[in-house]
């Protein structure tokens, strides 16, 4: 069987790896000619769009060739082919959150650099991230840009080590891994929490509750970063108003968690949601529960997701410079791919608050 329709890999990718194994095994030998597109639909049964996608992603790696009005043939490989100039993409989901802007900043610069791309979503699953850490390496990629997984450090290692054992250098994005000397590119998580807090003191809250995932660096140091501000403020973080989870953005988990802040509002004035996503989910639960936002609850939240949302909330939030945080992985991939400096370079980019209309002063005029 060429795909499995129940499989959670890309159809176009499973058709892929198909051709590029028939090559590899030597079925299709240099100068024949493949199945037309419309052969394959017959025999997978996959769209047309969903195989030209599969068979242009090999005439870029140069598994292949187009004849204009022949058709399409496999390429002449030599050993010098298996270095190619392929970068390798690995993030959570390229629909949602601040991913497509990430993989905008890193292919329009790689693209700057004349370089090509092959993208894998992982769902912040670990083994998606070792299927596609395989197939990456057997496309002889030059480079891996990676946002680790909603997995442990040491499973998230194990991916990095797949590719740093054959000499594939790999620079972390906006996730970092704990007690890994490895490139990356993030922003102050730290500050911004500290900021957004602060923000919401000086506006009178004094009773903030917070919401977020333990399981990444980014949001710990957003936590962290919360903490400290309210004892820089005198004020003592209570365990009561934290609804932290230990998992990966699910909105079936986090609804329960916004449920329970929106049932204390006779406790706290504020949320601080670890992103926009989260505060998303706190003006659709408020709505439903009857709680105004600002007038009976302020938000903020973290990102600066609000182009997708402006109709439904317009949130205070921490802007994060994403697209050129992609920008900046792949400058620092090509010195390494070009075999710049040993040194680790570890980027940290600045974050700035955007004020809207989420929070309500409490200050007396």
């Amino acid at each position: 069987m060429i795909v499995d329709r129940n499989s959670p890999i890309p159809l176009y990718f499973q058709l892929q790896t198909w051709l590029q194994e028939q090559i590899e095994q030597g079925v299709f030998k240099p100068d024949d000619k493949i199945p037309t597109e419309e052969e394959l639909v017959e025999i997978t049964g996959l769209a047309r769009a969903t195989i030209r996608k599969a068979i242009t992603n090999l005439v870029n790696m140069g598994y292949l060739r187009r004849k204009r009005r022949l058709g399409t043939f496999v390429e002449h490989r030599s050993e010098s082919d298996d270095s190619q100039d392929i970068v390798g993409i690995i993030v959570p989901d390229i629909r949602t959150g601040y991913t497509p802007e990430l993989v905008r900043g890193i292919e329009d610069e790689a693209a700057n650099n004349r370089l090509s791309t092959i993208l894998c979503n992982t769902d912040d699953l670990y083994f998606k991230a070792n299927f596609h850490a395989d197939r990456l390496i057997s496309n002889s990629v030059c480079g891996v840009i990676f946002v680790p997984t909603a997995a442990s450090d040491d499973k998230n290692r194990q991916i990095v080590e797949q590719f740093t054992q054959r000499d594939i250098p790999v620079i972390l994005a906006d996730r970092t891994i704990e007690d890994t000397e490895l490139d990356y590119v993030t922003t102050n998580n730290f500050e911004g929490g500290y900021q957004l807090t602060k923000y919401l003191i000086d506006k009178g809250h004094s009773k903030i509750g917070i919401t977020l995932s333990t399981l990444f660096s980014t949001e710990r140091e957003r936590l962290e970063g919360y903490k400290q501000a309210l004892k820089d403020a005198g004020i003592d973080p209570d365990p009561e108003f934290m609804q932290l989870h230990n998992g990966p953005f699910s909105e079936e988990h986090y609804i329960k968690h916004v449920n329970i802040l929106l049932g204390k509002t006779d406790e706290i004035s504020a949320i601080f949601a670890g992103h926009d996503r989260i505060a998303y989910l706190i003006y659709s639960a408020a709505k439903d529960m009857g709680i105004s936002i600002p007038e009976d609850i302020s938000v903020v939240g973290y990102d600066d997701l609000n182009p997708n949302y402006s109709n439904l909330m317009p949130l205070t939030t921490m802007h994060q410079p994403i697209y050129e945080m992609g920008q900046e992985s792949l400058k620092i991939l090509m010195s390494r791919i070009k075999g710049g400096e040993n040194s680790t370079e570890q980027k940290v980019l600045k974050s700035h608050l955007v004020e809207r209309d989420s929070v309500c002063s409490l200050q007396r005029e």
